[in-house]
């Protein structure tokens, strides 16, 4: 009887086992970013553009799009939610399935304010899809503030 019991916990064990490695694995195979910079931290409604620094690393390589109507990266304003979406351009050859890291550069045109006030305080969260639909991590950019 009771070895019965320890062949079932086995297989139980065994299958959760499995699971979790099939997630990690899943898991390596999305694109990560990490937050580098935003500059101005002061801007101008509708002067100053907005730059925002990432960076990426992506295990097998599938991050970016040569088809210009692919939209794969998305930042959200804080302020309102709305988002922003952008391509970013296929980075290593079709096919290969190697690892890729480097930094991307988002340019956000000058903002309006979104309030009656003289000045507000934004912040943008942001995340990609690789061509395999795998979604990343998503970060948030330290806060600016847009003045009249």
């Amino acid at each position: 009887m009771a070895s019965k019991y320890f062949l079932s916990s086995l297989l139980i064990a065994a299958v959760l086992l499995n699971a979790c490695s099939d997630d990690e694995e899943e898991l390596s195979l999305a694109p990560i970013i990490a937050f580098q910079s935003i500059t101005p931290a002061v801007a101008s409604e509708l002067v100053d553009p907005i730059e925002i620094k990432i960076t990426y690393y992506d295990e097998n390589g599938d991050l970016g799009e040569n088809d210009a109507s692919v939209k794969n990266l998305f930042v959200v304003d804080s302020r309102n939610q709305v988002t922003y979406e952008f391509r970013i351009q296929q980075l290593a050859p079709s096919g290969s399935a190697i690892p890729i890291e480097g930094t991307l550069t988002i340019d956000i045109d000058p903002l309006v304010m979104t309030s009656s006030s003289s000045t507000e305080s934004v912040s943008f969260s942001m995340y990609c899809k690789d061509r395999a639909g795998n979604l990343s991590n998503t970060v948030s950019t330290t806060a600016i503030t847009i003045n009249e």
